[in-house]
């Protein structure tokens, strides 16, 4: 499979990565032959990138920390939570907790895997897509961290519903007139009141927005009063929604960009010891993302390095350009190791 702009995406091609609705249901299968209605609905619902299959690709696996089934029932749990504050409703979180338990057990199993962000994003979706990736990327530093399971558990519940605030009361600069009423408080005092969930985990919540020069928000709080949860979640939340064509916050980036720009904000915004932890955990060029190289050469990410993110393993074709468009010549084929390769450099993912 390989990664495509939804624009260069015609009739007949096959969809490799399955779509899901809020509640974790399908809404494309793996699978399905695409037709010129499958595709503009794909735009009407703010789809811009998709997975599509190619056989010149077929033996890329996309590795997970996270299982597909995992990761739906995650998007499940956190929708019916976040319904439930909406509308005002208790919610149980023991269903939550056994998928963060799950969640937990996967990571471990899969610890040595880079994380690619690959689920397709929806303006149905993209809320409980962004809970879900905050969520295993928390884990994932965590682990890292050395945490036991009772801690991981609890940093997974609260990255899930780290914004469980905003589905009460969107924040507003213009009607911020207490401290309470910004979505961070909110989502504390959901969370608090829920005897089976953690303080520390509430805190999550409280905290993500904080940042440790102090000049955060909703308490404008620094240091080593931010829990070491919140300063976690501080960076995936920000990382995710760099990611994200549907966050307001910041124009969208590559996974290579946002890196470079929470890089810039270690010891500012981001606690630095959780950045680097951070940094060793993603890919910085997904698995199955159009690249360009410093030779002038044109490929496709096909395999990664645990220690090295950004010196990913690259398919390389013969280049054929046209219209402006990159496409790939089956002629001549051969694999560029960035990590064996030190003198060459990825210039740009291609969409």
């Amino acid at each position: 499979m390989r990664q495509v702009s939804l624009e260069s995406v015609e009739a007949g091609q096959v969809l490799a990565k399955s779509i899901y609705t809020s509640d974790g249901r399908t809404l494309l299968n793996q699978g399905v032959l695409l037709t010129p209605g499958m595709i503009n609905k794909l735009y009407r619902i703010g789809v811009t990138m998709i997975y599509i299959k190619d056989e010149r690709f077929d033996d890329i696996k996309m590795e997970d920390v996270v299982s597909e089934e995992t990761r739906r029932e995650a998007i499940s749990n956190v929708a019916n939570v976040l319904q439930c504050v909406q509308t005002g409703k208790d919610f149980d979180t023991r269903t939550v907790s056994k998928t963060m338990g799950t969640i937990v057990d996967e990571i471990f199993q899969q610890k040595n895997v880079l994380l690619n962000l690959n689920d397709i994003r929806t303006q149905d979706n993209h809320l409980f897509i962004h809970s879900m990736n905050v969520c295993i990327m928390s884990c994932v530093i965590g682990m890292q961290l050395g945490y036991n399971t009772t801690k991981l558990k609890e940093l997974a519940l609260g990255a899930l519903l780290h914004d469980v605030g905003k589905v009460v009361m969107p924040d507003d600069p213009l009607r911020k007139t207490k401290e309470g009423d910004h979505h961070a408080w909110i989502g504390f005092n959901v969370l608090r009141k829920k005897h089976e969930v953690s303080l520390a985990t509430a805190h999550i919540a409280l905290q993500h927005h904080e940042h440790v020069d102090g000049q955060g928000e909703p308490r404008a709080i620094a240091g080593v009063d931010i829990h070491e949860y919140a300063k976690i979640v501080a960076i995936t939340n920000f990382y995710d929604n760099l990611l994200s064509e549907f966050s307001t916050d910041q124009p969208t980036m590559t996974p290579y960009e946002a890196a470079e720009f929470i890089m810039g904000l270690a010891g500012k915004r981001f606690d630095h010891e959780m950045v680097i932890q951070f940094l060793r955990s993603i890919a910085l060029y997904p698995t199955g993302a159009s690249v360009l190289l410093s030779t002038e050469e044109v490929g496709v990410v096909v395999g990664q390095h645990k220690g090295l993110p950004s010196r990913p393993i690259v398919r390389v074709f013969k280049e054929s350009r046209g219209q402006g468009k990159y496409d790939y010549d089956d002629t001549e084929v051969r694999e560029v190791d960035l990590g064996r390769e030190t003198t060459v450099f990825i210039e740009s993912i291609l969409k």
